[in-house]
């Protein structure tokens, strides 16, 4: 029988660095609400509107990162886990619900659902680690000290009028995603040592490319559902084509040599909770979100394809790409410490793109998008097999 003061973390094998069932269902929920947020944004987009998608984008993130984290260290098979993760997944459940009207009628319904999500996750992870590792007990009660304070700027936001609801929520993101950089400083504790949890690297690798691809799901989902919406247009069998292709290109650019990169450099390193926190709980934020906002684009492709693109739109069709491959730049970076060249060309292409907006329809500007996506493919895939036959 296992030892009950270490019943609850994972357990040190080679099947313990693979994502579990219980996660996998866990991740569900997060389609509901990346479906939920591209038609919101797709109903009604302004730079506003995507200004409060940022928000939720971050939030959504940052439930996700952090409750992939408490997974990491604790073992998700065992019914105690389990259960934390189903209760997390009815949270989320309402999250989603609430997320298109919360900033109307819905708002402290959303503050709600999130607050208890962070809050229950955290209290279940110090009752976890109360016996079993007495330093990871300490940085989860300074953990729970800031998501506290977070959670009451996220209530008080809800409760709030709404043109003050962005500000209180704003502040409330400002505090989490500085936390972990200030190693969550607590006065009376003090700071968090650099390396108190034991992060399996491979395993955080993992579960977020698999995080990738329900966001590359997600973007499959909504543009057939909407192709299947405009088939009178002549011209939605190539906005459908060009779509599918950018999703398989923004697949392509991560998997084929992006994430096996990633996953080595956070197996590796000496310092596994800095590596992560890197790579993952920051880097890869922009690569969900510009792969979010390129579906939204794509919607905007199908429904307006016969229009000139407005501002916003052009936003949403080239802005989604770059944030993918800023995103990308970084976790590459970071991982090989060379610059992956040809992702910054993209980049200066697509935002070179937005001088042309005036004069182009969308279905134009998606392609161009597309068009550079394939460019920035094509390069570092010659590139990649120059340097593998020069190493040979």
């Amino acid at each position: 029988m296992t030892d009950g003061k270490h019943y609850w973390l994972r357990k040190d094998d080679k099947q313990a660095t693979k994502a579990n069932f219980p996660e996998l269902f866990f991740d569900l929920v997060f389609v509901f609400a990346f479906i939920q947020l591209s038609e919101t944004l797709a109903a009604d987009f302004s730079l506003g509107i995507a200004a409060e998608a940022l928000i939720f984008i971050f939030a959504l993130w940052w439930v996700w990162i952090h409750t992939t984290w408490v997974t990491n260290l604790l073992d998700a098979e065992i019914e105690p886990v389990r259960i934390l993760l189903f209760g997390l997944m009815f949270l989320g459940v309402i999250l989603a619900i609430a997320l298109p009207r919360a900033f109307q009628d819905m708002g402290l319904t959303f503050a709600l659902a999130y607050s208890a999500m962070q809050i229950i996750r955290s209290l279940f992870a110090l009752y976890a680690f109360r016996r079993a590792d007495r330093a990871s007990y300490v940085t989860f009660q300074r953990i729970t000290v800031w998501l506290s304070v977070s959670s009451a700027l996220w209530i008080a936001g809800g409760l709030s009028e709404q043109s003050l609801r962005v500000y209180f929520w704003i502040a409330a993101l400002a505090i989490e995603y500085i936390a972990p950089i200030l190693r969550y400083r607590v006065p009376g504790l003090g700071a968090a040592p650099a390396e108190t949890l034991d992060i399996n690297g491979e395993h955080m690798a993992e579960r977020c490319a698999l995080f990738v691809i329900i966001a590359l799901g997600e973007t499959i989902l909504t543009t057939g559902k909407n192709a299947s919406s405009h088939l009178e247009s002549s011209l939605t069998p190539i906005v459908l084509f060009v779509a599918f292709l950018s999703t398989v290109l923004m697949w392509w650019i991560y998997f084929h040599d992006g994430q096996e990169k990633a996953a080595d450099k956070a197996e590796e390193s000496s310092e596994p909770q800095a590596t992560a926190n890197h790579l993952f709980t920051y880097g890869h934020l922009p690569i969900i979100a510009g792969i979010i906002l390129t579906a939204v684009g794509e919607d905007f492709a199908l429904s307006h394809a016969h229009e000139h693109a407005t501002l916003a739109q052009a936003f949403a069709l080239l802005g989604g790409p770059i944030l993918f491959l800023s995103g990308m730049i970084w976790v590459k970076t970071h991982s090989t410490k060379h610059v992956p060249w040809s992702h910054c060309a993209g980049i200066a292409v697509l935002v070179a793109c937005f001088l042309l907006v005036a004069s182009l329809t969308t279905v134009h500007i998606q392609m161009l998008a597309t068009g550079s996506l394939l460019a920035v493919a094509i390069w570092e895939y010659v590139a990649l097999r120059r340097f593998a036959r020069a190493a040979a």
